[in-house]
């Protein structure tokens, strides 16, 4: 058996969060060149950015019939329609074709109504239907006490402190020219 293999001897101990260790121990054995605190502190973003959104997608948004994605999508919408589809992506933070589909999905579940903008004929703009309105609303209800669950294991001053690590790291990717989604 190799070490490429899954069940490879001595690794039968490792988990969800102790792999960060490991990982972090034997990529700086292995590439002395490597900084392991950046390293470790990517991985442990990553791990805690989708652990909260595994948790919110399947304990208040699959139970309604949507995905992460089609949350996201409503959210835009609701928060700043009308607005044209190419916005909502950018807002969203995902691409133009996965917006496109999400919306044809939310249209015909009767939650998104699609007109065309006054201002350029060819512009679409998108809105809540009564129904996808109260089914956002409602939503994010469940939704905000989730978050206020995983919040509330930090103090006021630490989420202010989180929040502000955040900001700060996201406000540095401007430094290297970071890809995103639009």
């Amino acid at each position: 058996m190799t070490q490429e293999e899954p069940d490879a001897p001595g690794t039968e101990h490792l988990h969800f969060w102790s792999f960060i260790d490991h990982a972090v121990q034997r990529a700086s054995r292995e590439l002395p060149g490597v900084d392991p605190l950046a390293m470790r502190m990517v991985l442990t973003l990553h791990r805690a950015a989708n652990m909260l959104v595994y948790d919110l997608e399947s304990t208040v948004h699959r139970p309604r019939g949507w995905s992460w994605p089609g949350f996201r999508v409503l959210f835009a919408i609701w928060l700043s329609a009308p607005v044209e589809a190419k916005k909502v992506a950018e807002l969203s933070g995902m691409s133009r074709a996965a917006v496109s589909a999400l919306v044809a999905t939310l249209e015909r579940d009767g939650l998104v109504s699609k007109e065309r903008a006054a201002y350029d004929g060819r512009a679409v703009q998108l809105r809540l239907t009564d129904a996808g309105r109260e089914a956002i609303t409602s939503a994010f209800q469940a939704h905000n006490e989730r978050e206020q669950e995983w919040a509330g294991s930090l103090s006021k001053d630490e989420l202010h402190t989180l929040i502000g690590l955040l900001e700060k790291l996201t406000a540095h990717s401007a430094h290297f020219d970071v890809r995103h989604r639009a």
